[in-house]
């Protein structure tokens, strides 16, 4: 029998063909743990607000495949020494770098298990794939982790100007149709520069930085933090807890075998062994939704509503402010819902609430985007920019939200 043709080409919407430039690439693709990411949304509960916005960690995670051969291509065509067991193991880290993400993306991470973050969740993915594939994957671990001694090759990986970063905000603009977004990611890599072992991009590219920091700012507040997707996440993560509660009170709650699993028992990392995590690669966006349509008839007055506001997308009321809200305020939006619904404070408390959000576009502390001026000096792209708002972008800025149900009249 003929070995099968493991050097294909995908194509995709934002980059036309996506080559998979090696055997064991494709194996690592074709691998169950991979395909699960088909599953899993790139953008949470976004596409209640942005319908186009349905695509996945699976298309997200082969665009980063693809900006990192282009990003690979331009340094050695630079003069960048790059082997090809380093080549290799880059393409291998940026295609897992999010492979531990769970249904929804960020709203579960700490609903599902017990703090643990999706990073920490892809290291043990990264692991035990490692020992499918005859520890092939040493290297690139190394690099995801940072403890590779070449300090650009994790800066592609994870810095202020990854590829991951790259890709997500062109391909979130371009499905949720936010052109604020649409970043040059090609003129940036080709910019792309190593100068003693940290990345830098060349004094040319100046103004697709500033592009790309704006775009994310923008972003972040048209997209990442819109209000209605805020209010759809945080009824996401109030349904789990209810179900929770629920079980610990002795109920049976109707759900899939792996979301049960986790609905049942307190996972927290150091419970996290082979067993635990193929349960958790068993569990995607498919197991909270058909949960949620089997909760909508439960007696429960407060899962039954929660899931029900999510499935026909009849959310709270969400209003953000610059200042935090008025605790009487939240006080009489809680007492009337008792009073209507007769129900305690407990329960009221799953319908009424606030919090923050935060916005920094730039990190100054760690991990600067450098600028590579042609008398080969280097600065902090924020000293050499002459836009005003890139100091601005620096800043964090805090906004308050306070949800609570719509009054029908």
């Amino acid at each position: 029998m003929a070995s099968q043709n493991k050097l294909k080409i995908l194509n995709d919407p934002i980059y036309g063909f996506i080559t998979v430039p090696s055997q064991q690439i494709f194996d690592i693709i074709e691998h169950p743990y991979f395909q699960r990411l088909r599953r899993i949304s790139q953008m949470g509960l976004s596409y209640l607000v942005y319908p186009g916005a349905n695509h996945t960690r699976f298309h997200h995670a082969l665009g980063c495949l693809h900006l990192m051969q282009k990003a690979v291509y331009i340094l050695k065509y630079k003069g960048v020494e790059i082997s090809s067991e380093e080549e290799e193991a880059l393409y291998i880290a940026i295609l897992l770098h999010d492979i531990g993400h769970g249904p929804f993306s960020h709203a579960m991470e700490h609903s599902i298990v017990e703090g643990v973050d999706h990073e920490c969740i892809s290291l043990l993915f990264m692991e035990e794939l490692n020992k499918n594939f005859n520890q092939d994957l040493t290297l690139a671990i190394k690099m995801f982790k940072g403890s590779y001694y070449r300090r650009f090759m994790n800066q592609l990986i994870s810095s202020q100007m990854d590829m991951d970063r790259l890709d997500y905000l062109k391909r979130d603009s371009f499905y949720t149709g936010a052109a604020e977004g649409n970043i040059n990611s090609e003129r940036l890599i080709t910019m792309l520069n190593v100068v003693n072992d940290e990345l830098v991009i060349e004094e040319k590219g100046i103004y697709s930085v500033e592009k790309f920091l704006v775009a994310r700012r923008l972003m972040y507040w048209q997209v990442y933090l819109h209000k209605t997707s805020l209010v759809a996440e945080q009824l996401l993560i109030r349904v789990l807890r209810r179900a929770k509660e629920l079980i610990d009170e002795g109920k049976t709650i109707k759900s899939s075998t792996a979301l049960s699993y986790f609905l049942h028992n307190k996972v927290r990392k150091e419970d996290f062994n082979a067993e635990i995590l193929e349960i958790f690669s068993r569990l995607d966006d498919y197991d909270i939704i058909s949960a949620m349509k089997e909760w909508l008839d439960c007696d429960d007055f407060v899962l039954s509503n929660l899931c029900r506001m999510i499935i026909n997308r009849e959310l709270l009321k969400v209003k953000i402010k610059r200042k935090k809200p008025d605790a009487l305020k939240i006080q009489n939006h809680m007492e009337k819902l008792q009073e209507k619904y007769d129900i305690s404070e407990k329960e009221a408390d799953y319908f009424v609430f606030s919090g923050e959000i935060t916005n920094l576009a730039y990190k100054k502390e760690n991990n600067t985007i450098n600028i590579l001026h042609k008398n080969g000096k280097i600065s902090d792209v924020i000293k050499v920019s002459d836009q005003l708002n890139l100091k601005a972008l620096s800043k964090t800025v805090v906004k308050y939200y306070i949800c609570y149900p719509k009054s029908k009249h």
